[in-house]
């Protein structure tokens, strides 16, 4: 064979490879969920939290968040009195939020617009990535928690690295004491949403007196057509110890496996994923004992709850370290409908499930060598840094039609 005769037959079969290739790759259509504590990302408006008890908690502006220096424009004589905490029904007050004084031009962190934007593009960028290499597109929906305001998930919808995807947006104020909240992005070219509302989770200390925390976030909606809802968490931490905070967790859990009770109560075969900080492990008592998930597919049942992060767990995987030792609070829970023993991909499967733990996001030096590599370690900024945890993501595949 000559060498025009072999260049012609290499050229024929880069072709049919190339279109095997090609026909294989189009074979399902996929969608990544992702989920991502951004770690206390605050803006550099100074705010109090506005909370009216005369709207029903499915009203967006049931508590909002106003700049402080705009508190006299509110003609209500309520908001003269001092700051408080207590929630009074019926009565319009105000109160502070607990850790923004940190993340102010005159705080301690000096925080600002230039270190704001940075991270919002640091952030951005790593969100674009999570699944990727196996989609070909940035995730179709994104749950995110330790997020200030509306504002902040405007504004990384718009950055550079996710402006072209179009994201919508689902964000309602809650009550947490942080002034921290959870909220949704979703390709809005892809996700249509039907309905949104938070869920408030009641906590009180052993004085009686209510412990504010995140609201469970609950988004349902068409994901390429399919009905899919999702929830997305940022359960109370364990400060003041593991022990003494696990009812709090408990009380959480309870919370979700009431939503997931009445959507099935419904529709028995709905769809749900749940994604979150759980500030608790895939083995704590708060998921282990509430929702009893199988970390298997194979191993689910019609009526069973699938966690796919409890292999990862058992394996040393986790998302946040601490003294030295791995945790895998931000986790996945689905129900069964959403996975296949068969390969039966005639509508959305969990196809696979990955924490994100490229070594860009960890710390390449010092006593947090290989840990997430955070924007902030006490008050010393660096421009490099993203969060104190890794994403994690979930791929669903289903048939081209």
């Amino acid at each position: 064979m000559n060498n025009i005769n072999k260049f012609l037959t290499f050229i024929m079969i880069f072709f049919v490879f190339a279109n095997y290739n090609a026909k294989a790759q189009n074979k399902y259509q996929s969608a990544t969920v992702a989920f991502y504590n951004v770690e206390n990302l605050f803006d550099t408006i100074k705010s109090i939290g506005y909370i009216d008890g005369n709207l029903s908690f499915n009203n967006q502006n049931y508590h909002i968040q106003i700049p402080e220096k705009d508190i006299l424009n509110y003609e209500h004589e309520e908001f003269k009195q001092a700051y408080t905490y207590e929630n009074i029904k019926g009565k319009k007050i105000i109160r502070p939020l607990v850790l923004q004084e940190e993340f102010l031009p005159n705080g301690n962190k000096k925080w600002n617009t230039e270190k704001y934007f940075q991270k919002i593009n640091n952030i951005s960028s790593v969100i674009s990535q999570l699944g990727q290499d196996i989609t070909g597109d940035a995730p179709a929906i994104v749950g995110l928690c330790e997020i200030e305001t509306r504002e902040i998930l405007e504004d990384i919808a718009k950055s550079k690295a996710l402006k072209k995807y179009g994201y919508g947006i689902v964000h309602f104020n809650s009550f947490d004491a942080r002034g921290v909240d959870t909220g949704l992005l979703y390709q809005k070219s892809r996700f249509k949403v039907i309905n949104a509302e938070p869920h408030p989770i009641y906590l009180y200390n052993k004085d009686g007196q209510r412990k504010y925390t995140r609201d469970i976030l609950q988004v349902t909606g068409l994901l390429d057509g399919e009905e899919i809802t999702f929830l997305v968490n940022h359960w109370p931490s364990r400060s003041g110890g593991e022990k003494t905070s696990q009812p709090f967790r408990l009380e959480a859990a309870k919370v979700m496996l009431g939503i997931f009770e009445d959507i099935k109560s419904k529709k028995p075969d709905a769809k749900i994923i749940t994604m979150g900080d759980f500030n608790d492990d895939p083995t704590s008592a708060s998921i282990k004992n509430t929702f009893n998930p199988v970390g298997e597919i194979k191993n689910t049942t019609k009526d069973n709850y699938y966690n796919p992060m409890i292999p990862l767990f058992k394996k040393g995987i986790g998302t946040l370290s601490y003294r030295d030792a791995w945790n895998l609070f931000d986790q996945f829970i689905s129900t069964s409908s959403l996975t296949t023993k068969n390969k039966d991909y005639s509508s959305y499967k969990i196809y696979k499930t990955e924490v994100y733990n490229k070594d860009y996001l960890k710390a390449k030096e010092g006593l947090y060598k290989g840990s997430p590599n955070r924007m902030w370690s006490g008050n010393t900024y660096r421009a490099n840094g993203y969060s104190d945890h890794f994403p994690v993501y979930t791929i669903l595949l289903k048939d081209l039609k």
